[in-house]
């Protein structure tokens, strides 16, 4: 796989500090953390877990030892007497490389001592930060320098000289080439301690929160109960979980492929079948491609901007059994289409939806603007719980059905609702966990700035005969303000915003109207733990979060959080 967000242009990456300067990177204001960049991220996560390692085994002795690096270093800068502040800055970046412990191209040998929100083992060399794929916590691997920056590096993993216990075989045949699945050589048990724990780090580092400890007593902060974090909820299954499959297509000597990208790249690994993937999936995808083969269908080339077939889509609904196959073309003309359609109908009756989208852009943007129907209906229909919706080519609807309804239950239980509530849902796409709600609440109101979604979410209230539940077409934070000034104040406030987190507005917006609870679904813990920072400044508490495992052998991890007004 590619891709395991759960849509709504999400990508991930998180925050943890740095060595030394950790306690200057905490007086840093919320837009500072917001506009990080991705590497700043990483060697602040790795060297977080490198803090918690000194702090538990060597005490304080490793970091007296850097700070004595650190300040022969600023003894010898201090020393350059009359040169120039231009020339000492263009000598900076050669004499701290040259003073790092390793270089690139050596070998060693050391301890990874946890592992970073990339998936990524993180040890070091003398204090210094390496980042090594594929290692686990807890193992003495030897690895090969491959880059090397001020603070840190990379590492190539040669051997492993002492295993983890958690370390298993990875089951997928292609896991060292893909790039969809980062942990799939962590045994399960182990993956859903893992992100329970990354979600304790982040909300201690980044939103300062007490965390609870395993009893529910406070271990940080006297006089505060911790925020109670619970075990992850996984899968009894975790596999062939994926409703949907979204297939780059290329061209190799041997003809059409699909697949998924390589790692770090744009080159498309050709798969026959993906273990994350529901099996119907895998057979409409090969069966597209022996069909555009046999045709003589060209693949899109993104480099040229030529040839016809960019993707190929297919959703299916895990409750009816009915499939949509979504075909995604560099134009409208489709060669044999009337081939193409009735091989697929004759081999997979299932399927109960094909379309097109037309997609002429140069841009990796999977869908364009323009869909239309080759043959059957527009939707299809699944259900999540007993709420059904209607699913198109384009509409987000969440990729693991039996996780989505594990987080939404846990939602609506948060929500804490008896049947009298007015609700609120941010972001609220195309109605999923509105409709959960509604069926608990007096009234629910629901916004989202994306029309096509709104569209989606009252055909999907029509079906369902819900009248408790209205959705307007806005951003949450004009639209929310709006509807206080009509009168209409919000009991509870339910967010499940993209993965860069809630609007700042938004915030500002929940804390005017001081709802008794506000529930914060999250794709992403670090954007989470900044996000109830600003809350509990503004007057919340945050009772309890609880991870949900959505995408089992990936490093991502959804929560939802109960946050309770303290007045």
């Amino acid at each position: 796989m590619t891709n395991n967000r759960s849509g709504r242009g999400k990508s991930r990456r998180n925050a943890a500090t740095a060595t030394p300067v950790q306690g200057n990177q905490h007086k840093k204001t919320m837009k500072a953390t917001r506009e990080r960049e991705p590497e700043q991220s990483r060697v602040r996560a790795g060297n977080g877990l490198l803090q918690a390692e000194i702090k538990h085994k060597n005490g304080n002795m490793n970091e007296v030892a850097q700070k004595k690096r650190e300040n022969g270093r600023n003894i010898r800068r201090s020393s350059n007497g009359g040169r120039s502040q231009e020339a000492s800055n263009r000598n900076r970046s050669s004499v701290e490389r040259s003073d790092l412990p390793v270089q690139k191209n050596d070998e060693a040998v050391i301890d990874i001592i946890g592992m970073n929100h990339d998936g990524e083992g993180v040890g070091r060399v003398e204090g210094f930060t390496l980042f090594v794929p594929g290692a686990l916590p807890g193992e003495k691997v030897r690895v090969k320098v491959l880059k090397t920056k001020k603070q840190y590096g990379y590492a190539k993993l040669l051997d492993i000289a002492q295993a983890s216990p958690d370390r298993i075989a990875a089951p997928c045949a292609i896991y060292d080439q893909c790039g969809g699945c980062q942990i799939q050589h962590m045994s399960y048990e182990a993956q859903l301690s893992w992100k329970r724990q990354h979600v304790v780090d982040v909300l201690e580092r980044i939103g300062k929160l007490s965390v609870a400890g395993d009893d529910g007593t406070s271990v940080d902060l006297p006089h505060v109960q911790g925020v109670v974090v619970h075990p992850t909820l996984g899968m009894s299954e975790p596999w062939r979980y994926r409703n949907k499959a979204q297939v780059p297509i290329g061209v190799t000597e041997g003809g059409l492929v699909g697949g998924f990208y390589a790692r770090g790249s744009h080159r498309i690994v050709d798969m026959n079948t993906c273990l994350i993937q529901d099996e119907r999936n895998d057979e409409v995808v090969a069966r597209v491609k022996e069909i555009g083969r046999m045709l003589g269908i060209s693949a899109y080339n993104e480099e040229t901007g030529r040839g016809l077939l960019r993707h190929v889509v297919v959703k299916t609904a895990f409750r009816t059994g009915e499939m949509m196959l979504v075909l995604v073309t560099n134009g409208r003309d489709i060669p044999h289409a009337d081939a193409w359609i009735g091989s697929i109908r004759e081999h997979i009756p299932h399927v109960a939806s094909i379309c097109q989208n037309v997609n002429t852009k140069r841009t990796n943007v999977i869908f364009g603007d323009e869909t239309r129907v080759l043959w059957g209906r527009d939707v299809i229909y699944d259900y999540i719980g007993n709420v059904q919706f209607a699913i198109s080519a384009r509409s987000f609807y969440q990729v693991n059905p039996v996780q989505t309804e594990v987080l939404y239950s846990k939602t609506v239980e948060y929500a804490g609702l008896t049947g009298k509530e007015t609700v609120i849902d941010a972001y609220c796409g195309i109605g999923t966990i509105s409709l959960f709600l509604a069926q608990h609440a007096d009234q629910v109101y629901g916004v989202e700035i994306v029309k096509e979604a709104i569209d989606d979410a009252r055909s999907n209230a029509l079906l369902n005969e819900m009248r408790n539940v209205k959705f307007e077409v806005g951003a949450s934070e004009d639209v929310i303000p709006a509807w206080k000034e009509q009168g209409i104040t919000a009991d509870v406030i339910v967010v499940d915003p993209p993965r860069k987190g809630c609007d700042p507005r938004l915030l500002d917006t929940i804390l005017e109207m001081k709802p008794e609870r506000v529930v914060y679904v999250s794709c992403n813990p670090s954007t989470l733990a900044r996000d109830l920072r600003i809350l509990e400044d503004g007057g919340y508490s945050t009772v309890e979060v609880q991870p949900v495992d959505m995408f089992p052998h990936t490093v991502h991890v959804e929560c939802c959080s109960l946050l309770v007004r303290k007045d």
